[in-house]
């Protein structure tokens, strides 16, 4: 509903390639991104250059509100995964949104606990030495609202840089979830069961 709304009132769309930054580290927030098509990561990168994926975000999704609102530079890289159109919305007019769209800051308040709520579980997580755990826990997060048949939209490599594990124990780990039959495997793709 946003999009079509920031669609109709004329507001600038941006197209990024896949691989092109939309925001690093430090920078100050100059907008809240609405994604009117494709997919961004969000990340952060360790000294030794490896990624912790912070979320992933899809069309009629957004992301960067926190340090707009906040008036804080930003964490964490975004990054376009495939081309990806956006719609970039500046403080001012994100808080007239939340003024003017009726049922829009209720919405607002859900994204920012949903969000909040994954993150105490990552850290959660993280804390559990248990690799198995994580990625059962991770998966069954990423699964809450799918449907049985459904498929995960997330790589291994994906799962890997979520969990902070290895892509090749994240492997080891989703096999043996599938041999307990906790999980399907079609084609290489996780499957909820």
């Amino acid at each position: 509903m946003t999009v079509k709304y920031l669609l109709e009132n004329n507001f600038k769309v941006t197209s990024y390639k896949k691989g092109e930054v939309i925001y690093e580290p430090d920078m100050h927030p100059k907008a809240v991104y609405f994604i009117k098509s494709g997919r961004v990561k969000m990340v952060t990168v360790n000294d030794d250059g490896k990624e912790f994926i912070q979320g992933i975000f899809k069309a009629s999704e957004y992301f960067g509100e926190p340090a707009l609102l906040l008036n804080k530079p930003y964490l964490a890289y975004t990054i376009a995964t495939q081309d990806t159109e956006i719609i970039p919305v500046r403080k001012e007019e994100f808080l007239k949104l939340i003024e003017d769209l009726k049922g829009f800051s209720m919405k607002l308040i859900q994204t920012l606990s949903n969000r909040l709520f994954y993150k105490s579980m990552m850290l959660e997580e993280l804390a559990n030495e248990q690799a198995e755990h994580r990625i059962r826990t991770l998966i069954s997060y990423l699964f809450k609202d799918a449907a049985q048949g459904e498929e995960l939209k997330i790589t291994r490599q994906q799962l890997a840089d979520m969990s902070g594990l290895r892509v090749e124990t994240v492997i080891r780990i989703v096999k043996k979830l599938a041999s307990q039959q906790e999980i399907k495997l079609m084609k290489g793709k996780v499957v909820k069961l």
